[in-house]
């Protein structure tokens, strides 16, 4: 796919916003990869190539939070034409209970000839865990 980093890194929100798997995986290169420097417990670190990445947004789309929307977008365009950096907050759901979700994500990425080579999403772990302890509680 052409475009500017910034279109990429758009469609790239949309396409795991929407849950579209084909088109997320499609914007990714062959040895992109996806990492989260701060996770809860059970979050991989790194999950690297368009087989792990597809089999990662697989599982997490049958897991236990749903993402309906970002807001409060806001995408900066860096000196170096391959980095964007944005910053939103996910709003959604916890599946199991219904309770909503709401997360703050600043995320890096850089892009290369159309493609996304890596994404470094620094979001905040709490609010997973929060939502994780009350999905375990509906359960009992």
């Amino acid at each position: 796919m052409s475009g500017t980093a910034r279109e990429i890194v758009e469609r790239l929100l949309r396409a795991g916003r929407e849950v579209d798997i084909d088109t997320f995986v499609g914007l990714m290169a062959p040895e992109g990869y996806l990492e989260w420097p701060y996770r809860p417990p059970g979050v991989p670190a790194r999950v690297e190539g368009r087989t792990a990445i597809r089999r990662h947004l697989t599982e997490a789309a049958e897991a236990f939070i749903t993402i309906d929307d970002h807001r409060n977008v806001v995408i900066h365009e860096s000196l170096d034409p391959e980095v964007v950096i944005v910053e939103y907050d996910a709003h959604g759901r916890v599946v199991r209970t219904g309770a909503p979700f709401e997360q703050t994500v600043i995320a890096v990425f850089r892009v290369r000839d159309g493609q996304v080579l890596s994404c470094r999403d620094y979001l905040n772990p709490l609010p997973l865990l929060e939502a994780l302890a009350g999905a375990q509680g509906a359960r009992t």
